[in-house]
Protein backbone atom coordinates (compact mmCIF):
# COMPACT_ATOMS: atom_id res chain seq x y z
CA UNK A 1 0.00 0.00 0.00
CA UNK A 2 1.22 3.50 -0.74
CA UNK A 3 1.21 6.22 1.93
CA UNK A 4 -2.12 7.75 0.87
CA UNK A 5 -3.85 4.37 0.92
CA UNK A 6 -2.34 3.68 4.34
CA UNK A 7 -3.82 6.94 5.64
CA UNK A 8 -7.25 5.97 4.31
CA UNK A 9 -6.84 2.46 5.76
CA UNK A 10 -6.06 3.96 9.19
CA UNK A 11 -9.12 6.23 8.96
CA UNK A 12 -11.40 3.30 8.11
CA UNK A 13 -9.82 1.01 10.69
CA UNK A 14 -10.42 3.33 13.68
CA UNK A 15 -14.20 3.10 13.28
CA UNK A 16 -16.03 -0.18 13.79
CA UNK A 17 -18.94 1.15 11.71
CA UNK A 18 -16.66 2.00 8.78
CA UNK A 19 -14.90 -1.37 9.01
CA UNK A 20 -18.21 -3.26 9.08
CA UNK A 21 -19.65 -1.24 6.18
CA UNK A 22 -16.55 -1.80 4.03
CA UNK A 23 -16.62 -5.54 4.75
CA UNK A 24 -20.35 -5.65 3.92
CA UNK A 25 -19.66 -4.03 0.53
CA UNK A 26 -16.78 -6.38 -0.34
CA UNK A 27 -17.29 -7.39 -3.96
CA UNK A 28 -20.94 -6.37 -4.04
CA UNK A 29 -23.28 -3.52 -4.93
CA UNK A 30 -25.84 -2.83 -2.20
CA UNK A 31 -28.45 -0.39 -0.97
CA UNK A 32 -27.92 1.33 2.38
CA UNK A 33 -30.57 -0.92 3.96
CA UNK A 34 -28.72 -4.05 2.81
CA UNK A 35 -25.38 -2.66 3.98
CA UNK A 36 -26.85 -1.84 7.39
CA UNK A 37 -28.38 -5.31 7.72
CA UNK A 38 -25.24 -7.16 6.63
CA UNK A 39 -22.95 -4.96 8.73
CA UNK A 40 -25.10 -5.08 11.86
CA UNK A 41 -25.42 -1.29 11.91
CA UNK A 42 -28.69 0.50 12.62
CA UNK A 43 -30.11 2.09 9.49
CA UNK A 44 -30.08 5.58 11.01
CA UNK A 45 -26.25 5.35 11.36
CA UNK A 46 -25.46 3.99 7.90
CA UNK A 47 -26.04 7.26 6.04
CA UNK A 48 -23.28 9.06 7.96
CA UNK A 49 -20.97 6.07 7.61
CA UNK A 50 -21.50 5.88 3.84
CA UNK A 51 -20.94 9.64 3.55
CA UNK A 52 -17.60 9.25 5.38
CA UNK A 53 -16.58 6.36 3.12
CA UNK A 54 -17.48 8.38 0.02
CA UNK A 55 -15.53 11.40 1.25
CA UNK A 56 -12.35 9.40 1.74
CA UNK A 57 -12.67 7.61 -1.61
CA UNK A 58 -13.44 4.11 -0.30
CA UNK A 59 -17.01 3.82 -1.59
CA UNK A 60 -19.01 5.38 -4.38
CA UNK A 61 -22.73 5.76 -5.08
CA UNK A 62 -23.36 4.58 -8.63
CA UNK A 63 -26.78 6.25 -8.99
CA UNK A 64 -26.34 9.50 -7.04
CA UNK A 65 -29.41 11.14 -8.62
CA UNK A 66 -31.81 8.54 -7.25
CA UNK A 67 -33.84 9.63 -4.25
CA UNK A 68 -34.50 6.03 -3.20
CA UNK A 69 -32.70 2.79 -3.90
CA UNK A 70 -29.22 4.25 -4.13
CA UNK A 71 -26.54 1.68 -4.86
CA UNK A 72 -23.07 1.70 -3.32
CA UNK A 73 -19.90 -0.20 -4.15
CA UNK A 74 -16.25 -0.07 -3.15
CA UNK A 75 -13.73 1.84 -5.22
CA UNK A 76 -10.34 0.39 -6.15
CA UNK A 77 -8.93 1.85 -2.94
CA UNK A 78 -11.82 0.30 -1.01
CA UNK A 79 -11.14 -3.11 -2.53
CA UNK A 80 -7.48 -2.84 -1.56
CA UNK A 81 -8.36 -1.78 1.98
CA UNK A 82 -10.92 -4.54 2.55
CA UNK A 83 -8.28 -7.12 1.74
CA UNK A 84 -6.07 -5.74 4.49
CA UNK A 85 -8.98 -5.52 6.95
CA UNK A 86 -9.65 -9.21 6.38
CA UNK A 87 -6.02 -10.01 7.13
CA UNK A 88 -6.28 -8.17 10.45
CA UNK A 89 -9.20 -10.26 11.66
Amino acid sequence: MDDETLKVFAYVNISTYRVRAVKALDGEVKTPANIAKDAGIKLNHISKTLHQLKDCGVAVCINEDAKRGRLYKLTGVGEEIVGHLDNMG
